[in-house]
Order: structure tokens, then C-alpha cells, then sequence
């Protein structure tokens, strides 16, 4: 089977993570194949919680596995905008972050506008993403996520979110960000009544207090890049869902 260096596996994006060369990470898109969208769910919805045909899912799953060389299955989550964070070998399913020491083993989230934060020290032994919405941001997903490892000397990439522009909240939200951190305030301009937050830099000012610097990514727009992404916020309850993979290769 084709064998995927990182850049390949995250192509779509302008900046790649400077994981050690062990560490390998997917984002997939909502086409595994160009295509044009017939519904919400586009032709490589990853998620069965959406309405989604099961079956189709299914089968999506295991293209994932073939066409990506994957050595495992993914370590699939039932996702709650929580601060938990599992370890990959743990029988527990709920939770909004995974990590894993064990070569071949495939962390997994899934998204359609949250932020998929990618996580590996600097020696490639320890790896794993997380799910950030702005509920699970307040409820402390990130803090969590990041007290797992070992090391804080760490390497993050941020997976495509919705970008600033595109994520508009209301007066209670920015309220309640800033009594979590007011330097929060950075990460949010107004327009009225509402404010736009910038999930990327709220997320950059909590990983930069936990003392987490390397980070790449950021650039992307779920929302505005209807080609390449699932958005809840555009296409509503029938949007599908990208997969967010990270693993060490043997």
C-alpha cells in the first residue's frame, strides 16, 4: 500500500507540523475523492452519530484504513465537549481528548468546525489530539489534554477549525471566557451585539500558559473552505465529520 510522509498526509494545509518523523497525523476532507456535494454529508462522512447512512459510514471507515495505510483502527471517541482525556488503551469511549506511548496505535477525534489541537513530544514516544469546541475550551479540554504528557516541551499542530470570521457568539460566551482568563480578551473582536472569537489564539494563549510554545497550523476556515471541509455552522444538522488522526509508526 502507498505509504503517506506527513506533508502528504496534511497537503491541504500551509503549514505542517514539525512532528519527529515517527509521528504521523491525518486530517481528512469531506471528499475522499473530488466530488460535488449532494447533501450535507458530502461522500466521506466519518461519523454515525449524524443521520448519516450507516452503512455508508461504515464503509468510509474502512476506506480511511486502506487508502491511508492506517495501522490500526482509529481509537474512535463518543465525543461530549468534556475536559476528559483518555489513554487509547483505556474501555472508556466518552471523553474529548486521547493519548497514547504504543507504536501503531491511532488516537482519533472527530470535528465539523471545532479545533483539532495535535500533540507530540519531542521524541516521538508519546503523541494525541483533542477536540476544542468553545464549550469544551471553557470546561478545560486543553489544560487536561496537555497535563497527560509527560514532557511539557512539546510540539502542537492545530488541525482546520472554523476561523474568527466565521465563528460569531453571543455577549454570555465572551463573558464567560474572560472570567476564565482575561487575556482571552485578545482572541475576540466585537461587531455589535455579538462577538467573533478567534479559536486559534484562545486556544495559543491557554497552551502558551501551560508552557507550550511550538505550534503550527491555524490557517484553515471549515466554515469558508466548503470544498475541503464539513461545517456544522454552514450545512446545520447534517453536516458530516472530518477525522483527526495521530499515531507512532513502528
Amino acid at each position: 500500500m502507498t505509504q503517506f510522509s506527513n506533508k502528504q498526509l496534511f497537503s491541504h494545509a500551509s503549514e505542517i507540523a514539525n512532528f519527529p518523523n515517527n509521528v504521523k497525523y491525518l486530517s481528512t476532507q469531506r471528499y475522499l475523492e473530488d466530488g460535488e456535494s449532494v447533501d450535507g454529508y458530502a461522500n466521506f462522512n466519518l461519523a454515525i452519530h449524524t443521520g448519516d447512512n450507516f452503512d455508508t459510514v461504515a464503509h468510509n471507515r474502512e476506506l480511511l484504513e486502506m487508502r491511508f495505510n492506517l495501522p490500526s483502527t482509529p481509537r474512535w471517541l463518543n465525543q461530549t465537549h468534556s475536559d476528559i482525556c483518555l489513554n487509547a488503551n483505556s474501555s472508556d469511549c466518552d471523553g474529548d481528548s486521547v493519548i497514547t506511548y504504543e507504536k501503531g496505535v491511532v488516537c482519533a477525534v472527530m470535528s465539523a468546525d471545532c479545533l483539532p489541537i495535535f500533540a507530540s513530544n519531542q521524541s516521538g514516544t508519546q503523541v494525541g489530539v483533542a477536540h476544542v469546541g468553545w464549550k469544551g475550551f471553557l470546561n478545560g479540554v486543553i489544560e487536561s489534554f496537555i497535563k497527560e504528557f509527560d514532557e511539557r516541551d512539546l510540539l502542537i499542530h492545530f488541525g482546520p477549525a472554523i476561523c474568527a470570521k466565521n465563528l460569531k457568539v453571543g455577549s454570555e460566551v465572551f463573558e464567560q471566557f474572560i472570567a476564565k482568563d482575561k487575556k482571552l480578551t485578545a482572541s475576540f473582536t466585537q461587531e455589535y451585539k455579538k462577538y467573533h472569537l478567534d479559536i486559534y489564539q484562545a486556544a495559543r494563549i491557554i497552551l502558551n500558559d501551560l508552557g507550550v510554545y511550538v505550534i503550527t497550523g491555524g490557517d484553515q476556515c471549515t466554515y469558508q473552505q466548503s470544498k475541503e471541509y464539513f461545517s456544522y455552522r454552514r450545512d446545520g444538522v447534517n453536516s458530516g465529520r472530518m477525522a483527526h488522526l495521530i499515531w507512532i509508526s513502528a
